[in-house]
């Protein structure tokens, strides 16, 4: 007589629980900034968008250490970074400067929100994918989603740090949104966090930066975030150099 099977337990296992806890949470803040834009606090808007962006980090590194890794969890992850990421910068950078471009406001806006999402579906549809160049070296694929949040809204951050009322006219706005969108869905290889390798004798003086960092995100936060976004904008061409010389090698190296 053949035993019976024990019923398969379907369903989210409790460790998985935690992770997407904080991907719901990012996605609520997501959205709360759309609710701080509505009634033109800004600064809070921004904020929430930021704090998405902190929470997203996180939800990944806590469901490794809880080995809590779902196909579900990736989906959700997913979900919520098109409207953290994608939908609530988009209404934020309209209705404080988009919006009075007639016409063709919304569809910068839109194209914003289209190329976050087309980024989170090509991301999704390559998890499986052995061969992936730019993920083997250490290098992403266009700018990640988080980050295009940011940069998206940065006009809007230099216009807290600075006052300069030119940041919010629609000739600024509208062909930054647009390159940004591009950058979102480009091919080009930007940094990740794997992509640097400290010496050990540099691991100290990081640790100071990032400390000095840190305290400077809560002491003047809109020129810190400034300043941090205009940095990573410029170091999009070293990281394309650098990933262009690792596949140099690489080829070297198959000969």
């Amino acid at each position: 007589m053949t035993p019976a099977r024990a019923p398969s337990r379907r369903g989210i296992p409790l460790r998985a629980l935690i992770p997407n806890a904080v991907t719901a949470l990012a996605l609520c803040f997501g959205l709360t900034g759309v609710r701080f834009a509505i009634a033109g606090q800004w600064e809070q808007a921004v904020a929430a968008i930021i704090f998405a962006g902190v929470l997203d980090g996180m939800d990944g590194r806590i469901a490794r250490a809880l080995k809590g890794q779902s196909r579900f969890g990736a989906e959700l992850d997913s979900l919520s970074d098109v409207i953290a990421f994608g939908v609530s910068p988009a209404i934020v950078i309209y209705l404080w400067s988009l919006q009075h471009l007639p016409k063709f406001g919304w569809v910068f806006a839109l194209a914003h929100v289209v190329c976050q999402a087309l980024r989170l579906a090509r991301f999704n549809a390559n998890i499986d994918v052995e061969d992936q160049p730019h993920k083997s070296a250490g290098f992403l694929t266009g700018v990640p989603a988080p980050a295009g949040a940011g940069l998206v809204l940065l006009p809007l951050i230099l216009w807290m740090w600075t006052g300069i009322s030119e940041l919010r006219e629609v000739y600024v706005v509208a062909p930054w949104t647009a390159l940004v969108a591009f950058l979102l869905v480009s091919n080009l290889a930007t940094y990740s966090w794997t992509s640097f390798r400290l010496r050990s004798h540099m691991r100290l003086g990081a640790l100071v930066a990032i400390a000095l960092v840190g305290a400077a995100l809560v002491s003047a936060p809109w020129p810190t975030l400034g300043l941090i976004s205009i940095v990573y904008v410029l170091l999009i061409p070293f990281s394309i150099a650098s990933y262009r010389k690792v596949r140099r090698q690489r080829a070297a190296a198959a000969r």
